[in-house]
């Protein structure tokens, strides 16, 4: 099972890092390179979005493996 908030911390701390805890490699790589080309051709200005996006997509992604644990247990 996965904390859904420990995945969202993680990648407001370094977004793809809750990606890493989630087991999702290609999209922790991702954020890797979004999040840091996101703060360059924007000037920092809208960096702060992608690390939000990240945080909520690791969020989301770690409540859908709770429940696609919870499903195989029940069959």
């Amino acid at each position: 099972m996965r904390n859904p908030g420990i995945a969202a911390v993680l990648s407001l701390i370094l977004p793809g890092l809750g990606q890493i805890y989630n087991g999702q490699f290609l999209w922790a790589i991702f954020w890797f390179i979004v999040t840091p080309g996101t703060w360059i051709t924007t000037g920092g200005l809208l960096g702060w979005v992608a690390h939000i996006i990240s945080a909520y997509a690791a969020y989301r992604s770690a409540e859908k493996i709770n429940q696609d644990l919870v499903q195989l247990r029940k069959l």
